[in-house]
């Protein structure tokens, strides 16, 4: 009698530790550094071929190099645009940097594709193929200097795929401490989406919000979509420049004065004080 007992309590105890285990949020190697972006750092927006903006806000700087194409529809930029200049074509280098240093960074987890419902600490996670959540909620929790990486299709080819897919952070986390290494494409529909994406394609944001950053090495496109990029402590600060008249080049236009077309510019052709490169109104 006391045997059948001892065993019932025994199965309780082991019922009620499972259960423990599975309200508690899984924990994984903590990543102690972030990955270096160079002065792809500054920019809430970088392409490889061509940048599309329609019916969207964009706060940060948006670039694209080799690509010089930018095009804007109902679009407002809160920040500089570089269309295939120097500073473009450097962040576009440090950026293929970081992308490459990323592909090399070992995993501590190995996720399935649908990430739903996880709730997990600092680390490096990966998924092997394609990732894809719908309707999902994924919940990073972590302290404000916690860093997440997330590797997609470290087999060779995958894409991230979220529709009405939420990232929230708990604890104090930062979305700027979270990194999203894609082997191909990334696609963010009617989500709430927070981190920096690496993309070895495309990026395309329709609708939503999308908190970090947006690196492609194709094009990125955004519909009805509202981005907030984000300058990760610790990277230099970007120079000012001063966009007067006549001021001369200084390869920068931060009030987007020129909506990313350089002939619109009042001091990118070449002007000089008293001379500037912009006569007559609208590059004339």
């Amino acid at each position: 009698m006391h045997a059948i007992t001892a065993k019932k309590v025994l199965i309780v105890a082991i019922v009620l530790f499972a259960a423990l285990l599975s309200a508690v949020p899984f924990h994984a190697a903590f990543a102690q550094t972030a990955p270096a972006l160079g002065s792809a750092d500054g920019f809430a927006i970088l392409a490889g071929t061509a940048v599309t903006c329609t019916n969207s806000t964009i706060t940060g700087d948006v670039g694209v190099w080799p690509g010089t194409a930018i095009t804007q529809t109902n679009c407002t930029i809160n920040g500089a645009v570089h269309a295939g200049d120097g500073v473009a074509k450097q962040a576009y280098i440090d950026f293929l940097s970081a992308y490459n240093a990323l592909a090399l960074e070992p995993c501590d987890v190995t996720l399935t594709g649908d990430l739903t419902g996880l709730v997990l600490t600092p680390g490096v996670y990966c998924v092997a193929a394609a990732s894809t959540t719908t309707g999902g909620t994924l919940t990073l929790s972590g302290p404000s200097n916690g860093v997440w990486i997330f590797k997609i299709g470290t087999s060779g080819a995958g894409a991230l795929t979220g529709t009405n897919f939420s990232v929230v952070m708990e604890g104090g986390g930062s979305p700027c401490n979270v990194y999203w290494w894609v082997a191909q494409a990334a696609t963010m529909t009617n989500s709430a989406f927070q981190g920096t994406i690496l993309a070895g394609a495309a990026i395309t944001i329709t609708g939503g919000t999308f908190d970090g950053d947006a690196l492609a090495q194709a094009a990125v496109t955004m519909t009805g979509a509202a981005i907030t990029g984000c300058e990760q402590t610790g990277q230099p600060v970007r120079s000012h420049c001063n966009q007067g008249v006549g001021n001369g080049p200084e390869n920068c236009d931060p009030g987007n004065s020129n909506q990313g077309n350089l002939s619109r510019s009042n001091d990118e052709l070449g002007g000089t004080p008293g001379n500037p490169g912009r006569k007559g109104g609208n590059g004339k």
